[in-house]
Parts: C-alpha cells; sequence; structure tokens
C-alpha cells in the first residue's frame, strides 16, 4: 500500500512541477523588478482560453502581499453576462528575484508559470507566457498601444514558435459601440 501511494505522489509532484516550467526558447527577463512591475496593466492581446474567453476591458493588477508574494487581481468584462469577472490568485518567484520568472496560483495549491520575456526598459509593456506555447499576453500600461509594438510583439512571438495565428486583440473600450 506503501508503494501505491509513494507512486502516486511522485506523479502528482511531476505533474505539478510541469505547470511550472518554461517553455522551449523562451528566457525569462533579467534583471526584473517586481517593484516597477506591480500594478495595473491592461491586456492587449492573448491567445484565448476558456477562463478569459469573451471577456473585454481585462486588466491584471499586482500588488504585494505582507509575506513578501505577490497578489494578482484579474478582471474582465463579460460581454454575454453584461458583469464583470474578477479572479484573485497569488504569486511567487520561482528562482530569483532578478528574474521575471514567477508562478501564479488561482487554485489552491496549484500553480503554473508567469513568465515575463520580454519588458521594456521603462515597464510600460510586456511579453508574457505560461507554462507552454498556449499562453501568450500583451500586457501595456495603457489600454491603447501602437501598431508597432502590436507588430513587434506578434513577430516575436511568431519568431518563438507561438500560434499567432490564434492571436486575438482584446477590446480596452469602455463602451464596444464608440
Amino acid at each position: 500500500m506503501r508503494a501505491f501511494w509513494r507512486r502516486h505522489v511522485v506523479v502528482v509532484a511531476i505533474l505539478l512541477g510541469a505547470c511550472t516550467q518554461i517553455p522551449d526558447g523562451v528566457e525569462p527577463v533579467r534583471p526584473f523588478d517586481l517593484n516597477r512591475y506591480l500594478g495595473k496593466w491592461y491586456e492587449i492581446a492573448r491567445l484565448d482560453h476558456s477562463f478569459e474567453r469573451g471577456l473585454d476591458r481585462v486588466t491584471a493588477e499586482y500588488t504585494l502581499r505582507d509575506d513578501g508574494g505577490v497578489k494578482v487581481i484579474n478582471r474582465g468584462f463579460s460581454r454575454d453576462g453584461n458583469t464583470w469577472k474578477e479572479a484573485e490568485g497569488k504569486a511567487c518567484f520561482v528562482r530569483s528575484s532578478n528574474e521575471g520568472y514567477l508562478k501564479v496560483s488561482f487554485f489552491g495549491p496549484f500553480y503554473a508559470s508567469y513568465i515575463v520575456f520580454e519588458l521594456d526598459t521603462e515597464y510600460r509593456h510586456a511579453f508574457v507566457t505560461g507554462p507552454d506555447k498556449s499562453y501568450l499576453w500583451l500586457l501595456s500600461r495603457s489600454p491603447e498601444v501602437s501598431d508597432q509594438l502590436v507588430a513587434s510583439f506578434l513577430s516575436r512571438a511568431k519568431a518563438l514558435d507561438f500560434n499567432t495565428d490564434g492571436v486575438i486583440m482584446v477590446n480596452q473600450q469602455e463602451n464596444p459601440q464608440e
């Protein structure tokens, strides 16, 4: 019976570890300054997932927790329900506080990678991925960005073998009819 449980613990550990991996070819930003990264970010573009599907005006807000970790509030407006959806999570560094490689959890003990792989020197925009190349975001400090930045994001993502054909632009307008 002990062997049975030992095997299951090993399998669960392997599966949980796989969720905090770094996709091939992606390098987390170094140096990374968490204090400069904290605050509100607007989601400009993404590879769509069920947890964000149908959401406009998506933002992520990062604040420091008392334990040194990061409080994460993701928020988006559901067109279908005409309501705001919000999820609260927590994040912490995986290896070094000088590296844009964190793990984030919205569901108890289950973590996934949060990897900042490009960040301008002023911390105005960030290219972010998760544990594999099905996760991709362009974040910005402002709800609008230049076409040049979007082109740069798509070019960099394509060079790293992300499915850029699946990238959607996030509507950040308060009233979509405007």
